[in-house]
């Protein structure tokens, strides 16, 4: 298999996958969680061979933790009036993101662009909910996702 076929992820209902998959899902749940310490006892306690589990270990995940993404780029549009930028990055603390960067074009004709990346991973609210939340204040014309990663 090459490097580029790793790189690749498909999403896939559970119900198809085959059963050894499943339990390893299982068995990282429970060292997740702490309910077992080791991968003997965690791989024990799903009946699924050591073996298996290392097998797919890196190459399974559940969905969830797919989709939420550490690291967020915002491009958004705004109005250029006091204290919009203030109130964007207000709502951004409330979702308990962190801003990595802040890049502000020079307004022109009243309108100024904020490209704008989050740290994403302690947020309380889903990114959708922040975009939402953005775009309902005062001043903010448009907020689209241009790019996200770990």
């Amino acid at each position: 298999m090459s490097k580029e076929s790793d790189d690749q992820f498909y999403l896939v209902r559970a119900s198809i996958l085959p059963e050894a998959m499943l339990k390893t899902l299982e068995a990282k749940a429970l060292l997740d969680s702490g309910k077992a310490k080791q991968i003997s006892e965690a791989t024990e306690a799903v009946d699924l061979s050591r073996s298996a589990f290392y097998k797919y270990k890196d190459g399974v995940f559940p969905f969830h933790t797919m989709v939420k993404e550490k690291i967020i780029t915002l491009s958004i549009h705004l109005e250029d009036r006091s204290g919009t930028l203030s109130r964007l990055l207000a709502a951004v603390a409330e979702a308990g993101a962190n801003v990595l960067t802040i890049n502000q074009t020079i307004p022109l004709s009243g309108r100024a662009t904020i490209t704008l990346s989050i740290e994403t991973a302690s947020m309380e609210i889903e990114i959708d909910k922040l975009v939402r939340q953005m775009q309902h204040l005062d001043a903010v014309e448009k907020v689209e996702l241009i790019g996200s990663g770990a």
